[in-house]
């Protein structure tokens, strides 16, 4: 199962800790993005949080039902306004079902990296599938590992340095698991947090993809569909529901 590290102290301070996360020029695009490929159906977040995306993508329309296993999460996202168009279930996203047909299931922010086995990803994939309907879509948000910034002998790479942020990625590549450590500072006190995820490749999320029926569609460097390239420090990536998937059991070969 998930690790669920967004305690309440987490949930109530997650958008001063990560407030460039709100800034409309990243929610902006990811939000038009999503409802594009939404259409006239509706939407499933997977790690739905306080509702960074799913709050101004159902205000474009879009009916969107969120599942996070953090219920402290939840309650930040109840509280603000707009939540009642949006419904939530609490739970682990790889498996819990909600009810109805979804043209769109959507994870972002490196979330698909809080399920720390490959068991868990493989089922998160298979469990989008399963509540697609055919030709929807699943779409990931998620960063490149940067192994190719560690040389050898070293297991550390900073990815956030502020004076009040510091942010820290410790690689275990013979598990294929990173620990995050967050430090922020502020007048003369150290906040810390620190979080284990399990790091994956797009490669090998087109691989999982193929295993609950979905093949690759498309693939950006970002929201705004800038080319990826074997320099791109993070990926959008779309596959599409092509043929029907069953829930939970062996998806169904093609005869080429």
């Amino acid at each position: 199962m998930p690790q669920n590290t967004f305690d309440t102290r987490l949930a109530e301070t997650y958008e001063s800790k990560w407030p460039e996360l709100f800034e409309p020029a990243v929610v902006e695009p990811a939000v038009e993005f999503l409802a594009a490929l939404a259409g006239a159906g509706a939407a499933l977040e997977f790690g739905v949080g306080t509702g960074r995306i799913a709050l101004p993508l159902s205000r474009r329309g879009v009916r969107v039902h969120g599942i996070d296993l953090s219920t402290a999460m939840i309650e930040q996202l109840r509280a603000k306004p707009g939540a009642e168009r949006v419904g939530v279930s609490a739970g682990d996203f790889a498996t819990t079902k909600v009810s109805g047909t979804f043209n769109l299931a959507y994870l972002v922010r490196n979330t698909i990296t809080n399920l720390t086995t490959q068991d868990e990803q493989v089922e998160c994939f298979r469990n989008a599938a399963a509540h697609l309907a055919p030709g929807g879509c699943f779409v990931i948000e998620a960063y490149v590992p940067e192994l190719r910034r560690l040389p050898p002998g070293q297991t550390v790479h900073p990815f956030t340095v502020t004076p009040a942020h510091l942010g820290f990625e410790e690689y275990d590549v013979a598990t294929q698991l990173a620990v995050t450590h967050h430090y922020w500072l502020a007048d003369g006190q150290a906040e810390t947090y620190s979080a284990t995820h399990r790091y994956v490749w797009p490669a090998e999320l087109d691989l999982m993809a193929r295993l609950a029926g979905m093949t690759l569609r498309e693939r950006w460097a970002g929201w705004r569909r800038e080319p990826f390239t074997g320099d791109s420090g993070g990926h959008v990536s779309v596959w599409e529901k092509t043929h029907r998937a069953r829930r939970g059991g062996p998806v169904t070969r093609r005869a080429w």
